[in-house]
């Protein structure tokens, strides 16, 4: 009887324990969605809320489908649409779940050696950049922001040849990294607006042009499949997109500012 109370005792305990334990997910996430300072906000209430430890890997968009395909983490966040519906088609993730967007935006120096600040589209603003032969950094890391510069150069007809000259300097690095080197060197650059309003070492640079539709960046949710990959832990992922796609989530993306300036604009939809 003494040892059926004390195998009871400790597998009480044991169970106590498991249970104190919050439960933990892999995400990997955007450099840009990092940098944003966005996670360090709503991170505290996920766990607060749904008991989830979100452990969160911050890469470009091409290694976050990476670690995806590899079964290396359990969902992504990133922003880079074709690349997103290829990685559901394949089979890698459950689905593609749309959780918020924000805009991209054109870097410089306030010198404006380009003349781009009163162009009438961002194809134009790339063309007087090239033509002008002023420095360009660019991230060069296949992350979705650089995935998108590659196809606005191609839209304004600037081949791969022509950018590999001295004026375009890709540095393969994330977002802050290459926002620095563009400080530094007085250099154009394409940025998230997020990343650009969280930045600390502006310098000279400002914020040259905006506005162009083909500039919209949207951020979605993928989860991945577990017939893809049986030990992914789906009841993780499905708790967190519920909590990001619902109303004290969404308030909480759209709510948050840098002097002034709201980051995101969440626009999560019913599935």
């Amino acid at each position: 009887m003494n040892v059926l109370i004390a195998a009871l005792s400790v597998a009480m305990i044991w169970g106590m324990t498991v249970h104190l334990h919050a439960a933990e997910m892999r995400l990997a996430v955007t450099t840009s969605f990092h940098n944003s300072g966005l996670a360090e906000l709503l991170l505290p209430e996920i766990k607060k809320d749904i008991d989830l430890d979100v452990r969160m890997i911050v890469v470009g968009t091409g290694q976050a489908l990476k670690l995806g395909r590899a079964g290396d983490v359990d969902a992504i966040l990133v922003h880079s649409r074709a690349a997103e519906d290829a990685f559901v088609a394949q089979g890698f993730g459950q689905h593609r779940r749309e959780i918020m967007y924000n805009d991209f935006v054109l870097i410089g120096p306030s010198s404006d050696p380009a003349k781009t600040r009163n162009v009438s589209s961002i194809g134009e603003a790339f063309t007087a950049i090239k033509q002008a032969s002023s420095i360009f950094v660019s991230r060069g890391d296949d992350s979705g922001t650089h995935r998108k510069e590659q196809a606005l150069w191609s839209s304004a007809e600037v081949t791969p040849d022509e950018l590999d000259t001295g004026w375009y300097r890709s540095v393969g690095s994330g977002m802050g990294a290459t926002l620095n080197t563009a400080s530094g060197m007085g250099a154009y650059v394409m940025s998230d607006r997020a990343s650009w309003l969280k930045f600390n070492n502006k310098g000279d640079l400002t914020l040259l042009y905006a506005g162009d539709p083909v500039l919209f960046n949207q951020y979605a949710y993928l989860p991945l499949d577990p017939k893809r990959h049986p030990h992914v832990d789906t009841t993780a992922s499905a708790a967190l997109e519920r909590w990001l796609t619902s109303e004290k989530g969404q308030k909480m993306i759209g709510e948050y500012t840098i002097g002034g300036e709201h980051l995101f604009t969440p626009n999560a939809r019913s599935r």
